[in-house]
């Protein structure tokens, strides 16, 4: 029996008067920090009234599947005008370099007239679990290899040497199908700092799966890795969940037909499924993910069944 995402339902949606003007709406790109039990800190890109995101962040029993405590306050905001961060704030995920924790995000830059651009940031995450920020000039920005915009980075510490890096960068903004080519390549480094620029990490096909977002990338039980990330085929649908592998190599296949886990029949998520982070946690794994309005509808969590 394939393995299969099983829905555990919609753990959070931003509601109710008196909310914090940078945190009106949406709870998207949620990302997991582990507290203590089963309890999780999920940090989510929230927006204001002029759709600059902010984080906010909520911390969650993943074993009741309730909230816990739901911070009012934005643990980080986005920047003042002129920075790379002036227009939201999207959040990848954490990594570890000697003994500090840090947070990668995307950086939104909006003209208001021709697309947006954006760069990589980094967040400190301190030992009380709040945020501030490490430079305020791009971790990493456009260059030769990137020259258009990039997105949503994913940092994984490399069993041999270093660390490993997912992004999402735009190589047109039409394809001539109306659809963006927004991809994912890679980087390594091998002190966490400085960054040497692969390319093309995973497949695309026009009319397919032509504009990703967000990877989340963890081991899978054939010695080698796996990718969970948003896709749209460039053919009008909206947002799905979209899989990719390495088996026991390091070239990555395109795997969209064994992601087993799609929008719902009604509710939440019945439009799109986009931005999963898949996490370990007691011998289980778990993906977060959010739903129809890129977050606007909350987050929700689901359980691999492997058998």
């Amino acid at each position: 029996m394939k393995p299969t995402w099983r829905k555990l339902g919609r753990l959070f949606t931003v509601e109710g008067e008196n909310r914090h003007p940078k945190l009106l709406s949406h709870a998207a790109n949620p990302l997991p920090v582990f507290l203590h039990d089963d309890t999780f800190r999920v940090f989510f890109s929230g927006r204001d009234s002029q759709n600059r995101s902010s984080v906010g962040a909520v911390d969650i029993d993943i074993k009741q599947l309730k909230v816990v405590k739901e911070h009012p306050l934005p643990f980080f905001e986005h920047g003042p005008k002129g920075s790379f961060y002036a227009d939201g704030v999207s959040i990848g995920n954490c990594y570890t370099v000697d003994g500090v924790r840090y947070m990668l995000f995307m950086g939104w830059q909006s003209s208001g007239q021709q697309h947006w651009r954006g760069d990589v940031g980094r967040l400190i995450v301190n030992s009380d679990a709040t945020l501030s920020i490490d430079r305020d000039t791009p971790f990493m920005g456009i260059d030769e290899t990137d020259p258009i915009s990039l997105s949503y980075p994913w940092v994984v510490e490399n069993p041999d040497s270093g660390f490993d890096m997912w992004y999402g960068s735009t190589r047109t903004w039409d394809s001539g199908n109306g659809e963006m080519v927004h991809i994912i390549n890679s980087a390594h480094s091998t002190d966490g700092d400085n960054w040497h620029r692969s390319g093309l990490a995973i497949p695309f096909e026009l009319g397919v799966a032509q504009a990703f977002s967000r990877p989340t990338v963890a081991k899978n039980p054939f010695g080698g890795l796996e990718m969970w990330f948003s896709y749209r085929s460039g053919n009008g649908e909206k947002y799905r969940i979209g899989y990719a592998t390495t088996d026991a190599g390091t070239q990555w296949r395109l795997a969209l037909n064994e992601v087993n886990i799609d929008v719902s029949p009604e509710g939440w998520d019945s439009e799109m499924t986009e931005y999963p982070f898949v996490f370990d946690h007691k011998g289980k794994r778990y993906m977060l993910y959010n739903g129809n309005g890129y977050g606007k509808s909350g987050f929700g969590l689901a359980v691999l069944e492997r058998n």
